[in-house]
Order: C-alpha cells, then sequence, then structure tokens
C-alpha cells in the first residue's frame, strides 16, 4: 500500500508536467530567440512546427508563469512536512499520510475548472494538492521505521520509494495518450482519471493499514516479536522527548540533509522540466513525449530494485559495514546523474543518444533510496519520521528552486545553450551533495536515538560525578589530617 500510494503521489505531482505541454499556446508565446526547428535539420521532426501547430493549446503562460504553475504545488507540499512529521510521532502515520492523499486527489479533480476560471486558481488548487500530499515521506518513513527490520531496510525501502519513479513512468505516457486522445477535450481527462484513481486508493488504505505491527490483528505473534526485537532492541519502544539538540549538531544527520537537498533540484529539474525539454529542443510531439519523458524513470525503477539487493547483500556479508554500504552506493546514485547531465547538454541534435543518456543516468540515480533515503532508519529508527520531515522539507525548498532557475534561464530563449545551463548547475548540485555524503554520512545508530544508551551515559556521567565527589572529599580529609600531624608534630 505504501508503494502504491508513493506511485500516487508522484503520478498527482507530474501528470501537470506532461499537461502544461498540452495546455500552453507555444506559438503564441513571446520569445528572443525563437525555437527554430531547423536547428536540428537532421530531426525527424524538423518540420512539426507546421504539422503541430493546430494542437497547441488555449493558455498563453509565459515560461515563467509556467513555473509557478510546476512550482505551486512545492509550496504547499513543503508546508505540512514537519508539523505533521511531529505530529505522526505522536498520534501515528496512518491518517496523516491517507487523509492527506485524499485531499490531494480530490483537488485533483478541480485543475481544469480552475485552470478555466484563472491562473490564479490553477495556483491555489495546485498549492492545496501540495499541502495534502506534504505528509506522504514523513509518515511513510515513519511506518516503516515501525515495521521493518535493519537487514531488510535497503530492500523494502527501495520498493517503497520506487512507487515514486513506477508512478511517474505511469502519468507521463497515460497523461501524453490522454492528452491527444482523452475524453472532456484531452488534457482535462488527465486530472479526472488520476483523481478518481487517487480517491480510492486513500479510502482503501484508510481501511486496511495498520501503523505499527502491535495494532495489526492479524500478524502472528512470533512475527510480531521478531520486528519488535530486531528494530528496537529487546528494550521494546518507550517513549522519549525529542532530542532536537542533540539532532541538529550530529554529522550524520547533516550529511543527509545536503544528499537529500542536492538529489531534489537535480531530480525536479528533470521531473518538472523534462518534458518541456523534451518539446522544444528534441522536437518530440506530446504522446512521443510522454514515452520518453517516462523512460529514464522507468530506468531508475528497475535499478533502485536491483542495487538495493546488492546492498543488503553487502551489510548482510559483513565484509561492509552499514556506513560504508551506504556511502558506496550513494555516490553510484547522485555522481551517475551528475555526469550524464554534463554528457547529455553535449549530444545536439542527437535525439535518441541525449534520451538513452539521460535514461542511463536517471537509472544510476535509483540508488540513492539504499543510499541516504534509508539512512535516516539507521541511525535513529525512533525518530525516523521527523528526520525525514525536516530533511525532506529543506531538500523541497532545493527542489523548489530548480524550476524557477530552469524558467528563468530559458525565459524567452529556449535554445541548446540555455539547456546546457540548466543541466550543468543540477549536475555541479548532484556532486555536491554526492561528496558531502561521502565523507560525512555513518550508518551507525545514533546514541541520542536509543534511550537504553542516554540512560547509561547519564548513568556514567553521575558515577564520574559522585567518584570525583568523594575523591575530592578523601583528598580533603587526608590534607585535614596530614596537616593535623604536621601541626602536631611541629607544636610538640
Amino acid at each position: 500500500m505504501l508503494f502504491l500510494g508513493m506511485a500516487n503521489a508522484y503520478i498527482m505531482r507530474t501528470n501537470m508536467s506532461i499537461a502544461i505541454v498540452a495546455m500552453v499556446n507555444h506559438t503564441a508565446l513571446p520569445k528572443d530567440v525563437p525555437i527554430n526547428f531547423t536547428e536540428c535539420p537532421g530531426s525527424s521532426f524538423a518540420n512539426e512546427t507546421a504539422a503541430t501547430s493546430h494542437k497547441d493549446g488555449k493558455f498563453v503562460w509565459s515560461s515563467i508563469q509556467q513555473s509557478t504553475i510546476l512550482t505551486a504545488f512545492f509550496y504547499g507540499y513543503v508546508v505540512t512536512q514537519i508539523p505533521f512529521g511531529i505530529l505522526s510521532k505522536k498520534y501515528g502515520a496512518i491518517y496523516f499520510l491517507g487523509f492527506g492523499m485524499l485531499i490531494n486527489s480530490i483537488f485533483g479533480l478541480f485543475v481544469p475548472i480552475a485552470a478555466e476560471h484563472s491562473l490564479f486558481a490553477l495556483i491555489v488548487v495546485r498549492f492545496i494538492q501540495g499541502l495534502g500530499e506534504g505528509p506522504i515521506v514523513p509518515c511513510t518513513h515513519a511506518i516503516l521505521a515501525k515495521w521493518i527490520p535493519p537487514n531488510e531496510r535497503s530492500r523494502m525501502g527501495a520498493f517503497v520509494y520506487a512507487g515514486a519513479q513506477f508512478g511517474t513512468v505511469l502519468a507521463m505516457p497515460i497523461s501524453g495518450y490522454l492528452s491527444e486522445h482523452g475524453f472532456s477535450g484531452g488534457w482535462p481527462s488527465i486530472f479526472y482519471v488520476f483523481g478518481v484513481a487517487g480517491t480510492i486508493w486513500s479510502v482503501w488504505f484508510l481501511l486496511t493499514v495498520y501503523n505499527e505491527p502491535d495494532k495489526h490483528p492479524k500478524i502472528p505473534e512470533d512475527e510480531k516479536k521478531y520486528i519488535v526485537t530486531s528494530v528496537w532492541g529487546s528494550g521494546g519502544v518507550s517513549e522519549q522527548n525529542i532530542p532536537w539538540k542533540s539532532i541538529v549538531s550530529s554529522t550524520a544527520f547533516w550529511a543527509i540533509l545536503l544528499a537529500h537537498m542536492a538529489q531534489n533540484y537535480g531530480y525536479e529539474t528533470l521531473l518538472t522540466q523534462l518534458p518541456t525539454f523534451m518539446h522544444q529542443i528534441l522536437h518530440f510531439d506530446i504522446k512521443s513525449n510522454g514515452i520518453y519523458s517516462a523512460l529514464p524513470y522507468l530506468a531508475m525503477w528497475i535499478f533502485s530494485m536491483l542495487i538495493s539487493v546488492l546492498a543488503d547483500a553487502m551489510i548482510s556479508s559483513k565484509r561492509f559495514s552499514i556506513t560504508m554500504t551506504r556511502r558506496i552506493i550513494n555516490t553510484v546514485g547522485q555522481y551517475g546523474p551528475a555526469i550524464a547531465l554534463i554528457f547529455a547538454s553535449y549530444t545536439g541534435c542527437n535525439q535518441y543518444l541525449t534520451v538513452t543518456l539521460l535514461t542511463i543516468g536517471m537509472g544510476l540515480n535509483g540508488a540513492i533510496y539504499s543510499g541516504f533515503k534509508v539512512n535516516h532508519l539507521d541511525i535513529s529508527p525512533r525518530f525516523a519520521g521527523i528526520l525525514m520531515s525536516f530533511t525532506n522539507c529543506l531538500a523541497n525548498f532545493s527542489g523548489l528552486i530548480a524550476p524557477n532557475v530552469a524558467g528563468l534561464v530559458i525565459h524567452q530563449r529556449p535554445t541548446q545553450a540555455a539547456w546546457r545551463v540548466v543541466f550543468f548547475v543540477a549536475a555541479a548540485v548532484y556532486m555536491l551533495g554526492a561528496t558531502v555524503y561521502l565523507i560525512y554520512a555513518s550508518g551507525v545508530r545514533q546514541p541520542w536515538d536509543d534511550k537504553r544508551l542516554v540512560n547509561q551515559s547519564k548513568t556514567r556521567r553521575k558515577n564520574q560525578s559522585e567518584t570525583t565527589a568523594e575523591n575530592g572529599s578523601n583528598r580533603n580529609i587526608t590534607s585535614g589530617v596530614t596537616n593535623g600531624v604536621f601541626d602536631a608534630t611541629t607544636k610538640h
């Protein structure tokens, strides 16, 4: 259910990227440098302007306005991250996740109506959708922390979060098809179909999923005992105040945070801008655009599954520590797409070489699910949901910047040179985050997460303090006795 929920969430955030290509009248947009379809004379779509101009949409939205529409969702998304991450720790994650996605899905049905009304109305609806989707990642992490034993985290975490790629793979080609052949005039059917599907999933989730093993009515007792013991230790689960100071001062936490921010910048650059790049530079028609835009995410989904098995095998073999495994796997996951973006920016008019490079790069990016993405569970199973709410919130601020930077760079000059700048910036950010993580990441459960270790540390400090005080007292007594003997001897 978490896998399908993640798929549904990414469908809701991805479908606008395809739909907006069909909604906008690209021919009517003012351009300092016109989109020259003869810039790539070898392209099989060299005469696309004449062939498909009748397929332009009705909305004359500039690149900056389009970026605002695409980012409105993410402004709402970041607002609810931290509050619901904290509340899910206290009240459980199921209802926040289920009802949040229900709101997201229902408001998805209102997108066509809002677009017809005004640009402002559309931005508001997308913002509310983002508010509803905000709880999904921190709440998913909180649930995984209670259900998944350490030696299964790479596989299960990758499986659940790879639902994002599965959803993207579904959303892009289906949205491309619906935009041309769907009911209600094409592109509106994208939001109706996926809005209904999301609503069904949300109700099903609320009725069937339980927050933790102890509350599941049908789980066998031995399985329940195994999960609870392996996740929390023999001490079981006990409440503990959130150690904010320790979290903020943790190097392991900062390594995850910076890797997460870098990932979101690069990923959102491609997620929100790839269909536009495919249309403006590679000149794919809308249906082909959906198919080819989905290929990188299909590769990412498949590779994330394969490398997660390798990651767990590395940990189980005892030849690689969890720390070393996370560092190695994450390096592949973030340096891979960075290098691919650099090469892809120099492929010129070769459509299929460009698509191949982006597919390989995004495929390798799937390794991050067995890298920093599940690392919260390693260092702090007790507060994994809260840690994820913080890193995902700040990472999405980074993701918010990405489409705005792209929009500014390509505004009124949608050329290969402009897109090269967009790709280079994303590559540099990827590499920076990966390098920091490679140096500072840890796979060891932090002392502030384990209440027993915290209590042992307090006891040890108390004993040391008492020992110091006792030694000091003994020295005073000895000193007094010595001085007394000295005085008495002197007097004698």
